[in-house]
């Protein structure tokens, strides 16, 4: 056998490893996991990220917890209720931005393609890294290796020729698994799981497939389109096609945070605007803090609120240059909600959210001609030192101090 015909054989093997080149890494119990680095004593028992209100929702359960039948997003008062003797760690989200930032460059130092979908998961095309790492197998074990060395948690790592199809791979390999699927088993696995598993098919979705008589992938995709249309609409040419593995998505490279933002819920309704102002406060430091350990500035501020009836309003404003300092998120979301004038009834949640981010390294932060702008910003500077080395209740702003205030009316709420 010739140099040529090596070399066609070696194209011929790369071309064939690159039909499975797509990536899901998603961790395992995410915040749990980066919380039980520090506190070995409690693996393999049950553990809930949250506050510890009856108002509040689960973020993060562990393995032991979901056993109970405990979710992410489940009110705090269910998962109490199922399982009692949960230990339950208040969250530290800073902590976690920064392992995120730790994971994601473990992502890039693979492939420069490489879509973030939230803090803890992401696609990978490492079709381009295949002659330099190996075939994706090989890549996702090594991507599992690092994870687990260099962070100390674990990952679930799906292949796929399709988006789609490696994340429902990730998806069945958890906790702590790979599984690939090569395009000639995508179909015959596909048609092996239930309809749920299909995106854009929720619980009322699933019950009108249902009343047709469709409860799995291959009764969808035995189904013509025109009757899955007339009974989803759109959705309906959606679910067929992905019934037959059919995603042609592109990974592609995107910004990992939209927007970062703070909210709470408080445990009785209220209408007293002292202490809105005052959940204002706390929640644009905790904002500002998440901008400052993601090295990110935001361009627009927006308020959130919701009232008894559940109904809710948002109103955003954009600031003439970006910010990264509490005090300037708060003086804009007090000006946004006098804006709404009188309100029609009690307040259930109050959020603060900053948008139009932008790298803080690539962006001018004069914020004005006053200088009490950039002494605020040197401030909470310090102030984040000061948290990171003691914990985040060591030092607070005065007013949240106040025994009247906002902390002591009110548990801990949703972040």
């Amino acid at each position: 056998m010739g140099p040529d015909q090596d070399k066609e054989q070696l194209e011929a093997r790369l071309r064939d490893l690159r039909r499975s080149s797509i990536l899901h890494v998603d961790m395992d119990a995410f915040f749990v996991s980066v919380e039980l680095r520090g506190r070995p004593e409690l693996r393999g028992r049950p553990v809930i990220v949250g506050f510890p209100a009856d108002r509040s929702v689960v973020l993060s359960a562990s393995y032991e917890a979901r056993a109970f039948g405990i979710k992410s997003a489940m009110p705090m008062v269910v998962a109490h209720r199922m399982c009692p003797q949960a230990i339950i760690i208040e969250p530290r989200h800073k902590l976690y931005y920064e392992v995120s930032g730790q994971l994601m460059s473990i992502f890039e130092s693979i492939t420069e393609l490489v879509e973030p979908l939230s803090v803890d998961e992401a696609f990978l095309d490492v079709g381009g890294a295949i002659r330099r790492l190996g075939p994706p197998q090989d890549i996702g074990e090594l991507i599992r290796r690092r994870v687990s060395n260099e962070l100390g948690i674990t990952a679930s790592v799906g292949i796929a020729a399709s988006k789609f199809v490696a994340k429902i791979a990730s998806t069945r390999c958890k906790p702590d698994g790979l599984l690939l699927i090569r395009p000639e088993q995508t179909v015959p696995y596909l048609h092996s799981l239930p309809v749920n598993a299909l995106w854009g098919v929720g619980a009322k979705t699933a019950d009108v497939l249902a009343r047709m008589g469709i409860r799995t992938v291959a009764d969808v995709a035995a189904t013509p389109v025109a009757s899955l249309k007339k009974a989803l609409g759109a959705t309906g040419e959606h679910v067929h096609r992905l019934s037959w593995g059919i995603d042609p998505r592109a990974v592609t490279p995107v910004r990992l945070e939209k927007s970062i933002g703070a909210e709470e819920t408080f445990a009785v309704d209220t209408a007293d605007a002292a202490l809105l102002h005052r959940e204002l406060l706390r929640l644009s430091h905790r904002t500002a803090e998440r901008l400052r350990a993601s090295g990110m500035v935001a361009r627009t501020v927006a308020l959130k609120l919701r009232y008894a009836d559940f109904s809710t309003v948002t109103r955003s404003r954009t600031v003439h240059a970006p910010v990264d300092s509490a005090q300037l998120i708060y003086a804009v979301a007090v000006q946004l909600l006098e804006s709404l004038g009188n309100r029609p009834m009690t307040v259930r949640l109050v959020g603060v959210r900053a948008e139009q981010l932008e790298a803080a390294a690539q962006t001018s932060l004069q914020l004005s001609f006053d200088r009490r702008d950039d002494n605020w910003r040197a401030a909470e500077q310090a102030l984040d030192r000061v948290t990171e080395k003691f914990g985040s209740k060591s030092v607070l702003p005065a007013r949240l101090l106040d025994p009247g205030g906002a902390s002591a009316k009110m548990p801990p709420g949703r972040p």
